[in-house]
Protein backbone atom coordinates (compact mmCIF):
# COMPACT_ATOMS: atom_id res chain seq x y z
CA UNK A 1 0.00 0.00 0.00
CA UNK A 2 2.89 2.37 0.90
CA UNK A 3 4.40 1.49 -2.77
CA UNK A 4 1.18 2.87 -4.42
CA UNK A 5 0.70 5.73 -2.05
CA UNK A 6 4.17 6.99 -2.64
CA UNK A 7 4.27 6.32 -6.63
CA UNK A 8 0.82 8.62 -6.76
CA UNK A 9 2.47 11.05 -4.27
CA UNK A 10 5.70 11.21 -6.87
CA UNK A 11 2.96 11.76 -9.51
CA UNK A 12 1.31 14.59 -7.86
CA UNK A 13 4.64 16.26 -7.47
CA UNK A 14 5.91 15.85 -11.52
CA UNK A 15 2.15 17.31 -11.80
CA UNK A 16 2.88 20.46 -9.25
CA UNK A 17 -0.30 19.78 -7.37
CA UNK A 18 1.76 17.93 -4.20
CA UNK A 19 -0.24 20.88 -1.41
CA UNK A 20 -3.33 22.58 -1.32
CA UNK A 21 -1.87 25.48 -2.00
CA UNK A 22 -0.56 24.44 -5.22
CA UNK A 23 -3.88 23.06 -5.89
CA UNK A 24 -5.92 26.13 -4.79
CA UNK A 25 -3.96 27.84 -7.57
CA UNK A 26 -5.16 25.81 -10.30
CA UNK A 27 -8.52 26.56 -8.59
CA UNK A 28 -8.37 30.30 -8.62
CA UNK A 29 -6.98 30.10 -12.34
CA UNK A 30 -10.36 27.98 -13.59
CA UNK A 31 -8.02 25.81 -14.20
CA UNK A 32 -9.40 22.57 -12.20
CA UNK A 33 -11.16 20.91 -15.02
CA UNK A 34 -7.07 20.11 -16.12
CA UNK A 35 -7.12 18.48 -12.75
CA UNK A 36 -9.79 16.59 -13.27
CA UNK A 37 -9.61 15.12 -16.99
CA UNK A 38 -5.41 14.26 -15.41
CA UNK A 39 -6.70 12.58 -12.50
CA UNK A 40 -9.62 10.61 -14.32
CA UNK A 41 -7.11 9.58 -16.96
CA UNK A 42 -5.10 8.21 -14.59
CA UNK A 43 -7.43 5.96 -12.62
CA UNK A 44 -8.86 4.59 -16.42
CA UNK A 45 -5.05 3.68 -17.31
CA UNK A 46 -4.70 1.90 -13.69
CA UNK A 47 -8.30 0.01 -14.31
CA UNK A 48 -7.11 -0.94 -17.46
CA UNK A 49 -3.45 -2.53 -16.49
CA UNK A 50 -5.78 -4.13 -13.56
CA UNK A 51 -8.50 -6.02 -16.37
CA UNK A 52 -5.35 -6.61 -18.52
CA UNK A 53 -3.61 -8.58 -15.55
CA UNK A 54 -6.95 -10.52 -15.16
CA UNK A 55 -7.32 -11.64 -18.75
CA UNK A 56 -3.59 -12.92 -18.71
CA UNK A 57 -4.06 -15.67 -16.00
CA UNK A 58 -4.95 -17.75 -19.23
CA UNK A 59 -8.92 -17.99 -18.14
CA UNK A 60 -7.79 -19.59 -14.74
CA UNK A 61 -9.66 -16.40 -12.92
CA UNK A 62 -13.46 -17.37 -12.05
CA UNK A 63 -13.58 -14.45 -9.37
CA UNK A 64 -12.34 -11.37 -9.10
CA UNK A 65 -12.67 -10.18 -4.89
CA UNK A 66 -12.57 -6.14 -4.73
CA UNK A 67 -12.25 -5.01 -0.99
CA UNK A 68 -11.50 -1.76 0.98
CA UNK A 69 -12.79 0.35 3.97
CA UNK A 70 -15.59 2.47 3.36
CA UNK A 71 -16.24 4.87 0.99
CA UNK A 72 -13.02 4.02 -0.88
CA UNK A 73 -15.33 3.96 -3.99
CA UNK A 74 -15.43 -0.18 -4.49
CA UNK A 75 -18.96 -0.05 -6.18
CA UNK A 76 -17.85 2.05 -8.94
CA UNK A 77 -14.77 0.60 -9.26
CA UNK A 78 -15.83 -3.04 -9.75
CA UNK A 79 -18.68 -1.46 -12.46
CA UNK A 80 -15.71 0.39 -14.31
CA UNK A 81 -13.31 -2.98 -14.18
CA UNK A 82 -16.25 -4.86 -15.41
CA UNK A 83 -15.92 -2.65 -18.58
CA UNK A 84 -12.45 -2.99 -18.90
CA UNK A 85 -13.18 -6.69 -18.36
CA UNK A 86 -15.55 -6.78 -21.07
CA UNK A 87 -13.08 -4.43 -23.56
CA UNK A 88 -10.74 -8.26 -22.93
CA UNK A 89 -13.41 -10.82 -24.11
CA UNK A 90 -14.74 -11.82 -20.68
CA UNK A 91 -18.39 -11.69 -19.41
CA UNK A 92 -18.34 -9.84 -16.14
CA UNK A 93 -21.27 -10.32 -13.72
CA UNK A 94 -21.06 -8.42 -10.13
CA UNK A 95 -22.29 -9.29 -6.96
CA UNK A 96 -22.15 -7.11 -4.05
CA UNK A 97 -21.65 -8.97 -0.88
CA UNK A 98 -24.56 -6.39 1.33
CA UNK A 99 -26.88 -8.38 -0.24
CA UNK A 100 -26.14 -11.13 1.74
CA UNK A 101 -26.19 -9.26 5.20
CA UNK A 102 -27.88 -11.37 8.09
CA UNK A 103 -31.58 -10.02 8.73
CA UNK A 104 -30.86 -7.29 11.12
CA UNK A 105 -32.46 -8.98 14.44
CA UNK A 106 -29.29 -11.64 13.50
CA UNK A 107 -26.32 -8.70 13.00
CA UNK A 108 -23.43 -8.73 15.70
CA UNK A 109 -23.25 -5.84 17.99
CA UNK A 110 -19.93 -3.86 19.07
CA UNK A 111 -18.50 -3.59 22.28
CA UNK A 112 -20.80 -0.59 22.67
CA UNK A 113 -24.17 -2.40 21.70
CA UNK A 114 -24.21 -0.82 18.19
CA UNK A 115 -24.85 -2.93 14.88
CA UNK A 116 -21.00 -3.61 13.92
CA UNK A 117 -21.61 -4.16 9.81
CA UNK A 118 -17.98 -4.37 9.79
CA UNK A 119 -17.85 -7.78 11.27
CA UNK A 120 -17.41 -10.78 8.87
CA UNK A 121 -20.28 -12.63 11.16
CA UNK A 122 -22.53 -9.42 9.80
CA UNK A 123 -22.62 -11.75 5.98
CA UNK A 124 -23.86 -14.78 5.64
CA UNK A 125 -20.98 -16.41 4.72
CA UNK A 126 -22.84 -20.44 4.72
CA UNK A 127 -25.33 -19.23 2.28
CA UNK A 128 -22.82 -16.99 0.13
CA UNK A 129 -20.72 -19.95 -0.47
CA UNK A 130 -23.70 -22.40 -1.07
CA UNK A 131 -24.49 -20.00 -4.09
CA UNK A 132 -20.99 -19.37 -5.38
CA UNK A 133 -20.32 -22.83 -5.50
CA UNK A 134 -23.67 -23.84 -7.51
CA UNK A 135 -22.55 -20.75 -9.65
CA UNK A 136 -18.96 -22.40 -9.89
CA UNK A 137 -20.78 -25.58 -11.07
CA UNK A 138 -22.82 -23.70 -13.77
CA UNK A 139 -26.08 -23.91 -11.58
CA UNK A 140 -28.41 -21.03 -11.86
CA UNK A 141 -28.97 -19.21 -8.33
CA UNK A 142 -31.31 -17.04 -7.95
CA UNK A 143 -29.87 -13.69 -6.11
CA UNK A 144 -30.60 -11.62 -3.02
CA UNK A 145 -31.59 -8.11 -2.07
CA UNK A 146 -30.70 -6.86 1.17
CA UNK A 147 -33.12 -3.90 1.95
CA UNK A 148 -31.38 -1.84 4.29
CA UNK A 149 -34.53 0.29 5.50
CA UNK A 150 -36.14 -3.11 6.93
CA UNK A 151 -32.92 -4.78 7.49
CA UNK A 152 -34.42 -7.85 6.03
CA UNK A 153 -32.94 -10.01 2.68
CA UNK A 154 -35.26 -10.81 0.38
CA UNK A 155 -35.38 -12.41 -3.68
CA UNK A 156 -36.43 -10.55 -6.53
CA UNK A 157 -36.26 -12.52 -8.85
CA UNK A 158 -32.62 -11.56 -10.76
CA UNK A 159 -31.13 -15.22 -11.51
CA UNK A 160 -27.56 -15.89 -13.08
CA UNK A 161 -25.85 -18.84 -14.24
CA UNK A 162 -22.47 -18.81 -15.82
CA UNK A 163 -21.04 -19.97 -18.66
CA UNK A 164 -17.57 -20.11 -19.81
CA UNK A 165 -15.81 -17.02 -20.14
CA UNK A 166 -17.97 -15.73 -17.54
CA UNK A 167 -16.46 -13.93 -14.99
CA UNK A 168 -18.08 -13.02 -11.21
CA UNK A 169 -16.79 -9.82 -9.59
CA UNK A 170 -17.59 -9.75 -5.63
CA UNK A 171 -17.43 -6.73 -4.32
CA UNK A 172 -17.87 -5.93 -0.32
CA UNK A 173 -15.34 -4.71 2.82
CA UNK A 174 -14.16 -8.66 3.43
CA UNK A 175 -13.10 -9.75 -0.16
CA UNK A 176 -9.78 -10.10 1.47
CA UNK A 177 -10.59 -12.29 4.31
CA UNK A 178 -9.67 -15.80 3.59
CA UNK A 179 -12.51 -17.09 5.61
CA UNK A 180 -15.11 -15.57 3.29
CA UNK A 181 -14.28 -18.26 0.64
CA UNK A 182 -12.67 -21.32 2.11
CA UNK A 183 -14.06 -23.49 -0.65
CA UNK A 184 -12.68 -21.90 -3.71
CA UNK A 185 -9.01 -22.22 -4.72
CA UNK A 186 -6.54 -19.38 -4.85
CA UNK A 187 -5.76 -19.88 -8.18
CA UNK A 188 -8.94 -19.24 -9.20
CA UNK A 189 -9.50 -15.70 -7.84
CA UNK A 190 -7.92 -12.61 -8.11
CA UNK A 191 -7.67 -9.65 -5.04
CA UNK A 192 -8.08 -5.93 -5.40
CA UNK A 193 -7.67 -3.89 -2.56
CA UNK A 194 -8.76 -0.21 -2.71
CA UNK A 195 -8.43 2.39 -0.49
CA UNK A 196 -8.38 6.66 -0.59
CA UNK A 197 -5.38 7.40 -0.07
CA UNK A 198 -5.37 11.47 -0.52
CA UNK A 199 -1.95 12.33 -2.67
CA UNK A 200 -1.58 16.12 -1.83
CA UNK A 201 -0.34 17.45 1.57
CA UNK A 202 -1.26 20.75 3.50
CA UNK A 203 2.09 21.72 3.20
CA UNK A 204 5.54 19.92 3.02
CA UNK A 205 5.21 19.24 6.37
CA UNK A 206 1.76 18.33 6.78
CA UNK A 207 0.07 15.43 5.44
CA UNK A 208 -3.91 14.98 5.08
CA UNK A 209 -5.31 12.07 6.79
CA UNK A 210 -6.93 9.44 4.26
CA UNK A 211 -9.52 8.77 7.32
CA UNK A 212 -10.73 12.38 6.47
CA UNK A 213 -10.85 12.26 3.11
CA UNK A 214 -13.38 9.04 3.58
CA UNK A 215 -15.46 10.34 6.05
CA UNK A 216 -16.13 13.68 3.80
CA UNK A 217 -17.07 11.06 1.25
CA UNK A 218 -19.11 9.38 2.82
CA UNK A 219 -21.04 11.98 5.03
CA UNK A 220 -22.11 13.39 1.57
CA UNK A 221 -23.11 9.47 0.44
CA UNK A 222 -24.79 9.41 3.50
CA UNK A 223 -27.20 12.31 2.92
CA UNK A 224 -28.06 12.03 -0.72
CA UNK A 225 -29.06 8.71 -0.15
CA UNK A 226 -30.21 7.79 2.92
CA UNK A 227 -31.04 10.93 4.55
CA UNK A 228 -28.43 10.93 7.14
CA UNK A 229 -27.71 13.78 8.96
CA UNK A 230 -23.56 14.55 8.97
CA UNK A 231 -23.96 14.51 12.86
CA UNK A 232 -25.32 11.05 12.42
CA UNK A 233 -22.33 9.40 10.12
CA UNK A 234 -20.12 11.70 12.51
CA UNK A 235 -21.09 9.32 15.26
CA UNK A 236 -21.03 5.90 13.45
CA UNK A 237 -17.64 6.82 11.83
CA UNK A 238 -15.80 5.83 15.34
CA UNK A 239 -16.88 2.28 15.43
CA UNK A 240 -16.63 1.65 11.39
CA UNK A 241 -13.28 2.80 11.75
CA UNK A 242 -12.50 0.10 15.08
CA UNK A 243 -14.43 -2.43 12.35
CA UNK A 244 -11.89 -1.57 9.36
CA UNK A 245 -8.89 -1.88 11.67
CA UNK A 246 -10.11 -4.95 13.15
CA UNK A 247 -11.51 -7.23 10.13
CA UNK A 248 -10.11 -5.16 6.78
CA UNK A 249 -6.86 -3.62 7.05
CA UNK A 250 -5.23 -6.80 8.84
CA UNK A 251 -5.73 -8.58 5.08
CA UNK A 252 -5.06 -6.27 3.15
CA UNK A 253 -1.70 -7.74 1.65
CA UNK A 254 -3.36 -10.67 0.62
CA UNK A 255 -4.34 -8.72 -2.17
CA UNK A 256 -2.26 -9.43 -6.06
CA UNK A 257 -3.03 -5.35 -6.66
CA UNK A 258 -3.90 -1.99 -4.36
CA UNK A 259 -6.06 0.49 -6.25
CA UNK A 260 -5.97 4.50 -5.07
CA UNK A 261 -9.11 5.54 -5.43
CA UNK A 262 -7.85 9.08 -4.51
CA UNK A 263 -8.25 11.52 -6.84
CA UNK A 264 -5.99 15.48 -6.85
CA UNK A 265 -8.78 17.20 -7.11
CA UNK A 266 -11.98 15.95 -4.93
CA UNK A 267 -11.59 17.90 -2.29
CA UNK A 268 -11.77 21.08 -3.81
CA UNK A 269 -14.68 19.70 -4.95
CA UNK A 270 -16.16 17.82 -1.84
CA UNK A 271 -16.07 21.06 -0.12
CA UNK A 272 -19.24 22.87 -1.81
CA UNK A 273 -21.38 19.78 -0.60
CA UNK A 274 -20.02 18.96 2.70
CA UNK A 275 -19.81 22.58 4.23
CA UNK A 276 -23.72 22.88 4.47
CA UNK A 277 -24.20 19.81 5.89
CA UNK A 278 -21.37 20.21 8.58
CA UNK A 279 -22.92 23.79 9.61
CA UNK A 280 -26.08 22.07 10.48
CA UNK A 281 -24.55 20.03 13.39
CA UNK A 282 -25.85 22.04 16.22
CA UNK A 283 -24.00 23.21 19.21
CA UNK A 284 -25.05 21.47 21.81
CA UNK A 285 -24.87 17.93 20.25
CA UNK A 286 -21.56 15.75 20.36
CA UNK A 287 -20.53 16.01 17.50
CA UNK A 288 -20.37 20.01 16.92
CA UNK A 289 -16.62 19.81 17.97
CA UNK A 290 -15.54 16.79 15.23
CA UNK A 291 -17.78 18.38 12.20
CA UNK A 292 -16.16 22.83 13.63
CA UNK A 293 -12.59 20.45 13.01
CA UNK A 294 -13.66 19.60 9.65
CA UNK A 295 -15.49 22.65 8.61
CA UNK A 296 -11.82 24.33 9.32
CA UNK A 297 -9.65 21.75 7.40
CA UNK A 298 -12.28 22.50 4.42
CA UNK A 299 -11.99 26.07 4.53
CA UNK A 300 -8.33 25.70 3.60
CA UNK A 301 -9.48 24.30 0.35
CA UNK A 302 -10.73 26.60 -2.63
CA UNK A 303 -13.56 25.54 -4.57
CA UNK A 304 -13.58 23.48 -7.70
CA UNK A 305 -16.50 23.08 -10.34
CA UNK A 306 -17.76 19.72 -10.61
CA UNK A 307 -19.24 19.85 -13.90
CA UNK A 308 -16.69 18.05 -15.80
CA UNK A 309 -15.92 15.23 -13.72
CA UNK A 310 -17.57 12.44 -15.73
CA UNK A 311 -20.42 10.26 -15.24
CA UNK A 312 -18.14 7.25 -14.68
CA UNK A 313 -15.98 9.06 -12.33
CA UNK A 314 -15.40 7.11 -9.05
CA UNK A 315 -16.30 10.30 -7.14
CA UNK A 316 -19.89 10.62 -8.92
CA UNK A 317 -19.99 7.33 -6.28
CA UNK A 318 -20.74 10.11 -3.60
CA UNK A 319 -22.00 13.34 -5.27
CA UNK A 320 -24.45 11.94 -7.63
CA UNK A 321 -24.85 12.05 -11.28
CA UNK A 322 -23.23 8.12 -12.34
CA UNK A 323 -24.27 7.45 -15.70
CA UNK A 324 -23.79 4.00 -13.43
CA UNK A 325 -26.76 2.26 -11.16
CA UNK A 326 -26.11 1.36 -8.09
Amino acid sequence: LFEIFQEHKDWAEILDVDTVSNLNEYALQKKGGYIIKISEALHEKKIAEIANKIHDRNGDIKVVLVAGPSASGKTTFSKRLGVQLAVNGLRPYQISLDDYFVDREHTPRDEEGNFDFEALEAIDVGFFNDQLIDLMKGKEVQLPKFDFHRGQRYMNGDRLRLRTGDILIIEGIHGMNPRLLPMIEEKNTFKIFISALTQISMDEHTHISTSDNRLIRRMIRDSKYRSYRAADTIRRWPSVRRGEEKNIFPFQENADVMFNSATLYELGVLKKYAEPLLKMVLENQREYMESMRLLKFLSYFKPIDDEEIPPTSLIREFLGGSSFLY
